[in-house]
C-alpha cells in the first residue's frame, strides 16, 4: 500500500528525512503537492543557496543541468537522505520514492497525511523558488 503525503504548508525537510527512512523500511511513499511545500528561512538566504549550487560548474550549454521543476527540486532533497542512492538497498528506497506536482488522477480522493506542518518560521514556497529560476 502506497503512503501518500500531502506536501502543502509542510517543511519540506521533514518531508525528505521521514519519506526517506519509511522508504528503506520497504514502504511506497508518493508525496503529493510538492509545489506547496516549504523551505525554511529568508527568502533571500535560500534564493542565494540554490543559485549558488545551481551555477557552480560548467556552463550553461554544458551543464550542470540542475531541474527548476518543484518535484525534482524536492525529490533531489531526499536523494541527499537516501544512503548509497546509486546502488543497491538505496536505490531501491529511491526508485519507492514518487513526487507529484499538484493532485494527480489517481490519488483523487485517497486518504492523505497532513503531518510535519510547522508555522511562525520564515518560509518559502519551493513553487516560488522554482519560478524565480524560470525568470
Amino acid at each position: 500500500m502506497v503512503q501518500v503525503i500531502d506536501g502543502e504548508g509542510a517543511v519540506a525537510g521533514r518531508i525528505a528525512s521521514y519519506s526517506a527512512k519509511e522508504a528503506l523500511k520497504g514502504e511506497e511513499i508518493a508525496i503529493l503537492n510538492c509545489e506547496k511545500a516549504i523551505i525554511s528561512g529568508t527568502k533571500k538566504a535560500i534564493k542565494e543557496k540554490f543559485h549558488i549550487q545551481r551555477g557552480r560548474v560548467g556552463t550553461l550549454q554544458v551543464g550542470p543541468k540542475i531541474s527548476s521543476s518543484p518535484e525534482k527540486i524536492l525529490k533531489k532533497m531526499i536523494r541527499g537522505m537516501v544512503p548509497n542512492y546509486r546502488t543497491g538497498r538505496g536505490r531501491e528506497a529511491f526508485e519507492r520514492i514518487k513526487c507529484y506536482e499538484g493532485i494527480p488522477e489517481k490519488f483523487k480522493g485517497a486518504k492523505m497525511m497532513e503531518i510535519f506542518k510547522e508555522r511562525k518560521i520564515k518560509e518559502m514556497k519551493i513553487g516560488e523558488l522554482s519560478k524565480k529560476w524560470k525568470e
